[in-house]
């Protein structure tokens, strides 16, 4: 048996473990408040009898009993009735024995909770007395609630802890494939590289050449991005403005004529603590999403706005569109709805943004068949 397995049959004996002490324990508290209740009915059946000797009691009868079985009961209430006439009442506040309406509705309350203790103290003349439960019996009654919220909350808790772990593992294994695909590509771009200079020292076109240098140079920026996932990045004082101007020129010239690519931003620089690898990413990811989205055709521009205290930078596409209930489960990961890809390309932008450079990436607008806007933002000293 594999240990997965194993750890999945550990996972559900604990879980069918806690449901029966879950169960045992509620079980447990129901016979409780039975026992409890049937206790507090034997004392009224008690009450409601030396209610009787006393309504019957003579000038040789002792009455202590009785006024000490009334005496003691302190905390259960009741309401003793004749001919529909209260006779007495006991631990019900004043405010309510002295309002009708307001001892009407207790007495109302009463009923509800348990049968009437019906006594013949004379014949065919009856007492009715209506009691409720004691604060006793109150607090019981809510403990299973307290109980099983309590128990959410445990499990709630365990939960996250689970899913924090399980994401930490996740994070390191990717992390980890992605050094280990830095690494691979790293020895086929060495021979490129050996393979570019013996083209240029034999004089090969030399358009031919740039564009295979561009590439290289390409391939070495998508290894340098896979090396830094899982490390801290270094972040330095950059002209974002040109920054985003390159990657997007690398990727304009890339892609079909049929996308119409557009840039707008201020003419100064614009400098922002960045990593130029990792921001590069970022257009990259959000560029090709546009262009997945429009099909390979349509409207494609990217905008900077510079205000005092915060930089914006915007792409946005004549694509079909994200539905509202999406904006923001297209940054999780796995989140795509492409037949093909793992979905990780916008989560890793969100990260990059977010985590890394301490900006915000959200969806600023969309409409269904018209387009999508996505806008980042990052602070200014």
């Amino acid at each position: 048996m594999q240990f997965s397995e194993k750890r999945n049959i550990t996972r559900w004996i604990i879980i069918m473990a806690s449901f029966v002490i879950v169960s045992l324990i509620l079980w447990n508290t129901y016979t409780f408040f039975q026992i409890f209740k049937n206790e507090e009915r034997l004392k009224m059946e008690v009450w409601a009898n030396a209610q009787k000797s006393l309504i019957n009691a003579n000038e040789t009868t002792d009455v202590d009993l009785p006024l000490q079985i009334f005496n003691n009961n302190t905390t259960i209430p009741l309401i003793l009735m004749e001919n529909n006439t209260i006779r007495s009442t006991a631990n019900i506040d004043e405010k309510i024995v002295n309002d009708k309406k307001l001892i009407k509705e207790y007495l109302n309350q009463l009923k509800k909770e348990n049968d009437p203790i019906v006594t013949e103290y004379l014949p065919g003349k009856f007492q009715y007395l209506y009691y409720g439960n004691s604060s006793l019996i109150n607090k019981l009654k809510y403990y299973p609630i307290a109980l099983l919220l309590i128990i959410f909350l445990f499990g709630a808790l365990v939960y996250n802890f689970y899913r924090s772990t399980k994401m930490a593992t996740q994070n390191k294994l990717w992390a980890g494939m992605a050094k280990e695909t830095a690494h691979q590509i790293g020895t086929p771009l060495s021979s490129l590289i050996g393979w570019l200079e013996i083209m240029k020292a034999d004089n090969v076109d030399e358009t031919t050449v740039t564009e295979i240098e561009k590439d290289i140079n390409r391939l070495q920026t998508i290894t340098d991005r896979f090396s830094k996932i899982g490390s801290e990045p270094i972040l330095e004082e950059k002209n974002i403005i040109e920054e985003t101007e390159q990657s997007f020129d690398y990727l304009k010239s890339r892609f079909s004529h049929q996308v119409e690519f557009s840039f707008k931003s201020p003419k100064k620089p614009v400098m922002i603590a960045l990593n130029p690898t990792l921001h590069s990413w970022t257009i990259e990811n959000l560029v090709k999403n546009a262009i997945d989205a429009m099909k390979g055709k349509g409207k494609l521009s990217v905008e900077i706005e510079d205000e005092p205290h915060l930089l914006k930078i915007r792409v946005s596409d004549t694509g079909k569109g994200i539905p509202k209930n999406q904006f923001k489960k297209i940054f999780e990961p796995g989140f795509t709805t492409k037949k093909r890809g793992w979905g990780l390309g916008l989560s890793l932008t969100k990260r990059i943004v977010e985590d890394y450079h301490k900006g915000k990436i959200k969806v600023l607008h969309s409409e269904i068949d018209k387009g999508t806007t996505i806008q980042i933002n990052f602070k200014k000293k």
